[in-house]
């Protein structure tokens, strides 16, 4: 089934210039790019992103790292994109990801793991909508 996944390039990434890299692999894999913007959240708009986190002990350090410089959104579309994403992101901790991942070969820690993808159908149009009006999808 064709689905859309929001993917997050993070601070840390954008900030080692890692952006172009990513953004290959993503095409690499047969993910379409439908939309895609650079931006710097406010602490507060990372606060209402991560909202679901509100009562975790990580939530501070997250907004504060979310909010510390450029992220680049984009709309990956494709046939199963949304496991295909979190497949090339790897697990959350870079040191736990397998060779080849993306956190594996641009993140540092569990915090600066370079991108951030959607979990479910449901989070992705959430999230989607968070950063992209419906009309700003150029899917075919």
């Amino acid at each position: 089934m064709v689905e859309r996944t929001l993917c997050l390039i993070k601070p840390d990434a954008v900030e080692k210039r890692s952006t172009g890299a990513i953004l290959a692999r993503i095409e690499e894999a047969g993910l379409k790019i439908i939309a895609c913007r650079m931006r710097r959240l406010s602490k507060e708009d990372a606060g209402r992103f991560y909202i679901v986190h509100r009562e975790r002990p990580f939530y501070g350090e997250l907004t504060e790292f979310m909010s510390s410089g450029p992220i680049v959104s984009c709309v990956l579309e494709g046939e199963g994109a949304i496991g295909k994403w979190r497949d090339l992101m790897g697990a959350t901790d870079p040191a736990k990801a397998p060779e080849k991942s993306i956190r594996r070969d641009f993140g540092t820690n569990v915090e600066r793991n370079a991108t951030h993808g959607s979990d479910a159908q449901e989070t992705a149009r959430w999230e989607i909508g968070f950063f992209f009006a419906e009309q700003e999808l150029l899917s075919e």
